[in-house]
């Protein structure tokens, strides 16, 4: 139990000293992942499309 609370005590710390990105960052940051997921997906899904229909073209 004494090295479960050294372990969040320690944690606590590192916490402490890490840099987190200002509101400017943080939006900027987050308006990338949200095009990229986005963007990946439209990609797959064309992708995917691509290779069912090729499928159906050979099998059908």
């Amino acid at each position: 139990m004494q090295r479960l609370i050294k372990f969040f005590r320690d944690v606590a710390k590192e916490m402490k000293r890490v840099s987190w990105p200002k509101g400017k960052e943080l939006t900027r940051y987050t308006i990338t992942v949200i095009t990229t997921v986005a963007f990946l997906s439209i990609f797959f899904a064309v992708i995917d499309l691509g290779i069912s229909e090729l499928i159906r073209l050979f099998f059908e």
